[in-house]
């Protein structure tokens, strides 16, 4: 657990950082000139080898939940980059996801499963993942603003989490044995890092930072430990003792995250360029000595009665 703190930290440090960067880039292959672009990828890159290194020593409904504590960092690492001081709301919001995650890592049984997970249910979990990625990006390209931004972060946390799933298989069921990383799992991994790093940007690029990171970090968690309970048995909190405190728990810290998506203004693109105004008038002979004008010649005539009516 203390090494997938450690990961979350290293996470949303380099997430700030690249949204910072996409959102006045976009997401293009310009980036790549982008060194800090760069250095929040190795950034999250290293926080995502510690998770990884978690996930091979604790099972996923245990260690996926630490991952949600990534917006009691990131939100006000986002806050820092963008030269403001982080809001009262986000700061309670912090707190909640804070205390949620406590209480969940509480109640969790301790329990370790071995890992087993056959070819058909892979697949098989691979197409659900992706037919909600489908569904995701067709609908958020037919809306704007924090719902296009939430809709690309559900689809990227989905993705998220099927690579921790993968990672929990093949890291908890080597046992030692280095040769049970020859199988296509293992090549499943770095694909569908890919995949899912790519689906981060697009929803950084929108410009919501708070919305964008709240939701993958929502998403990821609850597809992981659905994932682990359902596909590889993992135990979750069932007696009525533990459920319901559960249950309080993941509420409030749901709560907290949707608070601080919600509290993070943080819309900031490239400037653009403010388009020509007309002029007329006695103004008018100023503006064409500075840019030439291309154009048919205004019959002098006219030119009174045209600065008439508009002053009119």
């Amino acid at each position: 657990m203390l090494i997938a703190l450690a990961g979350a930290l290293g996470y949303a440090l380099g997430a700030a950082l690249q949204q910072y960067e996409v959102v006045a880039e976009g997401v293009s292959l310009s980036l790549v000139r982008r060194p800090r672009w760069w250095v929040g990828g190795i950034i999250s890159f290293t926080g995502a080898c510690l998770h990884a290194v978690a996930l091979s020593f604790a099972p996923l409904v245990a260690v996926q939940p630490i991952s949600v504590a990534t917006l009691v960092f990131a939100v006000p690492l986002a806050a820092f980059m963008y030269g403001r001081r982080p809001y009262r709301a986000e700061i309670l919001g912090s707190i909640a996801v804070a205390v949620g995650l406590l209480w969940l890592m509480l109640l969790v049984p301790t329990h370790n499963v071995t890992p087993r997970l056959g070819d058909a249910a892979a697949l098989g979990f691979i197409a659900v993942i992706g037919v909600i990625t489908l569904v995701t990006q067709v609908v958020a390209g037919r809306v704007h603003g924090a719902s296009r931004a939430l809709l690309l972060a559900v689809g990227a946390g989905a993705v998220t989490a099927s690579v921790s799933t993968f990672v929990r298989v093949v890291g908890g069921g080597m046992q030692g044995d280095w040769g049970r990383l020859v199988h296509w799992f293992s090549l499943a991994v770095p694909v569908l890092l890919v995949c899912a790093v790519v689906l981060l940007q697009r929803s950084y690029a929108v410009g919501y930072f708070g919305i964008a990171y709240a939701g993958v970090q929502v998403v990821d968690p609850i597809t992981s430990v659905l994932a682990g309970a359902i596909l590889l048995g993992e135990p979750l909190p069932t007696s009525p003792s533990t459920a319901v405190p559960a249950l309080m728990a993941a509420a409030l810290t749901i709560g907290g995250t949707i608070t601080l998506g919600r509290l993070t203004p943080d819309h900031h693109g490239k400037p653009s360029t403010p388009p020509p105004v007309a002029v007329s008038g006695p103004v008018a002979p100023r503006l064409e000595r500075a840019v030439p004008v291309h154009s048919a010649p205004v019959d002098a005539t006219s030119r009174p009665s045209t600065a008439t009516s508009e002053l009119g």
